[in-house]
């Protein structure tokens, strides 16, 4: 099992309570990833969500023409996978590659699921963290868009 107490440095859990991470600790799964190893690829099925404990990822996706598109390289303490398993999604829109020897903290998408159902408040609080950091990438975004089209 893994100690609760050192979850409390994880961006998505910062707002819980002990009782609250302790639900959570029991629910996690452990994995570590060799730098270069594929973590999940686009069009796989959807597992869950991945807390960084070590190391860094990076999430891209392939456009049509079959370029690799690096989306984002997030590291600890954040966390990526949260919107296929927000909205419900069967398959994985982009893919993770560890970049260096990463250690992360899976929730699987059925737990996050039963919790949804059993602990309404502990994910309203982690509904809140997502939705911050949505909001903060949709902004960072939106500046790279403006950016690129005055320099055109």
């Amino acid at each position: 099992m893994i100690d609760s107490s050192s979850l409390i440095k994880q961006k998505l859990l910062a707002d819980l309570s002990d009782r609250e991470l302790e639900l959570i600790a029991n629910r996690l799964s452990p994995e570590t990833h060799a730098k270069g190893s594929r973590i999940f690829g686009e069009g796989e099925r959807t597992q869950g969500i991945f807390l960084i404990g070590a190391g860094k990822v990076e999430i891209s996706k392939t456009t049509p023409d079959g370029w690799k598109q690096t989306l984002a390289v997030v590291a600890a303490p954040y966390f990526f996978g949260e919107l296929s398993v927000i909205e419900d999604r069967e398959t994985r829109s982009t893919s993770a590659v560890a970049l260096d020897n990463t250690e992360l903290y899976r929730l699987k998408t059925e737990d996050f699921k039963e919790l949804e159902r059993t602990e309404s408040p502990m994910m309203y609080k982690m509904m809140k963290t997502i939705a911050r950091m949505a909001s903060r990438n949709v902004h960072t975004m939106n500046e790279k868009l403006m950016k690129a089209l005055i320099s055109y």
